[in-house]
């Protein structure tokens, strides 16, 4: 896997519906989107899931292979949680060998798991994607401000969690200069043992550590120059302000959750295979 093929936290401005939503709603149906693959029981009520993404990629601008490389990272992940889904689940075995055996029960159970990850990942991703930094920070704060009469420093933890999701893809570009400029200098960081690869990582995480200190204080300092002090009396150059098009995508994201509750119900007196027990 390529450093380049790691997506987090990356935004692609652009002009479409999805880009033009309120931050705010986009967070909300990103959140209904979740509780809709984890409400799904089948294969049916899922592929509806898939669906959804299937038909928000293009309504965005975003190519649809930005799924595959979002993937990468995590892609040991869903071949482990397959494995373990595939010969640890009681039924009928289909196969056996020594203690190991695959059912068919095991079988839709690796499937549903692998598939709800998949989409789960790509539904997220798309909300980064579409929404900048900024826009991001202010709906966050703006949902989570009813915490504020609790005295929870709601725009302090909002600034941090947006922050570390902004640099992301910096300390990733970041370390892809280091490996190449110690590969230049003679580093061989990929042959050897795990011991040997690791202790071939020292000369990687040490500037790499030193760079995001030295990167966090220059934040700090702009900021500091800045006159921050905390979202007391802030004021914002983008009021945020709902519009069709966020109605639209509620009503949208309603119709598909109501499809997967529907088919969840139905799903066993119509004899749907894959219904999870």
């Amino acid at each position: 896997m390529k450093l380049s093929d790691i997506t987090i936290g990356q935004h692609f401005p652009g002009q479409s519906p999805v880009h033009l939503m309120d931050p705010r709603a986009k967070i909300v149906v990103t959140g209904a989107y979740i509780v809709m693959l984890f409400l799904a029981q089948n294969l049916l009520s899922l592929l509806v899931g898939a669906v959804f993404v299937l038909i928000t990629y293009p309504a965005s601008g975003i190519a649809l292979r930005l799924i595959l490389k979002s993937l990468k990272p995590v892609l040991p992940i869903i071949i482990f949680t397959g494995i373990l889904n595939l010969f640890f689940v009681s039924g009928e075995p289909l196969w056996e060998f020594w203690r190991l055996s695959i059912t068919a029960e095991g079988i839709r159970l690796a499937v549903h798991m692998c598939l709800r990850i998949v989409c789960l990942i790509a539904g997220s991703a798309l909300l980064t994607y579409t929404t900048s930094p900024i826009a991001l920070t202010d709906g966050l704060e703006a949902l989570f401000s009813p915490l504020k009469k609790i005295k929870a420093p709601v725009h302090e933890i909002v600034m941090i969690m947006t922050i570390t999701l902004r640099f992301i893809p910096t300390l990733i570009e970041e370390t892809g200069k280091i490996m190449s400029a110690q590969k230049a200098r003679g580093a061989d960081l990929e042959s050897g043992n795990i011991l040997q690869r690791m202790r071939a990582m020292l000369p990687i995480l040490i500037p790499l550590f030193v760079s995001a200190f030295r990167r966090a204080e220059e934040l700090a300092l702009a900021m500091e120059s800045r006159c921050y002090h905390g979202g007391e009396g802030r004021t914002r150059l983008r009021v945020l302000a709902f519009s069709g098009v966020d109605v639209w995508a509620a009503v949208f994201t309603i119709a598909f959750v109501f499809a997967v509750v529907a088919i969840n119900i139905s799903g066993p007196a119509l004899g749907i295979p894959g219904t999870l027990r």
